[in-house]
């Protein structure tokens, strides 16, 4: 005689997001903009399974006349958002509930006010998170933004070394995706050059130099010096590169193992 088997029980990850009332476990990309869009209102967010790696969630967040995705990712012990990581669901859930202010690449900024309750086909690319701190108690939407941190994108004047000439020149830097460009200055049109960060190797503090406040961005054919006003500037300038580099790393690691397989 075969034996029934018992359902497995739910592991308690499952639990919690069951417990969570704006968690739409199988709710598709489609289908939650079409949601929000037709029910919600701007500042209005879910949670969902991403269908791309079992370690992924993807928050669909409604600006005015838009749906962003973004995903969340989840390491077996916490949370992973943008820059911040949380020990556990409950405290994710309690930061969403302080209305963070969140902004994509594209320059889209919304502040989650309004989950959206349970009661949609996965991208393929997804917007990174540029934008996320918390709002403050008294303060307004417009009071924040101008001085809201910069996580995915930064621009600002540096001075920088020539290649030939090793006279320093004041050049407008902005860093987006993979990109890091400079200009004459912030009101050119076009960059006197772009530098592909998928070839850098090293971003480092330089002290070689009679400047201050001064770091290397390091290439197989040129090491660029450049530096900051202060050195609080070019600390920050060091961690988004480094954190840029380490992120192509880790897609190149992501590429490889899925060709190899």
């Amino acid at each position: 005689m075969t034996q029934r088997r018992e359902p497995r029980p739910a592991a308690p990850l499952d639990q919690e997001l069951a417990a969570l009332g704006w968690y739409h476990d199988n709710l598709t990309r489609h289908a939650a903009e079409a949601l929000l869009l037709s029910n919600g209102q701007d500042g209005s967010y879910l949670l969902r399974k991403s269908n791309e790696r079992e370690d992924l969630y993807s928050l669909s967040v409604r600006g005015k006349d838009s749906v962003k995705h973004f995903h969340v990712e989840y390491t077996g012990t916490s949370f992973k958002f943008g820059f911040n990581e949380f020990s556990s669901l409950k405290e994710l859930v309690m930061h969403f509930a302080n209305q963070p202010l969140i902004g994509s690449e594209t320059g889209t900024l919304i502040v989650l006010k309004h989950p959206y309750p349970r009661q949609v086909e996965e991208p393929s690319i997804y917007e990174s998170v540029r934008v996320h701190t918390a709002m403050q108690t008294g303060r307004t939407e417009s009071d924040l933004v101008p001085n809201a941190p910069s996580l995915g994108t930064k621009e600002g004047y540096l001075v920088k070394q020539g290649k030939i000439v090793k006279s320093w020149k004041t050049r407008w830097f902005t860093l987006h995706r993979n990109e890091l460009k400079y200009f004459k200055d912030q009101t050119a049109t076009e960059p006197i050059r772009a530098l592909d960060l998928t070839e850098c190797s090293a971003v480092q503090f330089d002290y070689s130099q009679e400047r201050v406040n001064c770091f290397c961005l390091v290439f197989p054919l040129r090491t660029y010096y450049l530096c900051a006003k202060t050195g609080i500037e070019a600390d920050e300038w060091i961690k988004i590169l480094r954190w840029k580099l380490s992120q192509i790393r880790k897609q190149l690691e992501e590429r490889n193992a899925t060709l190899s397989s």
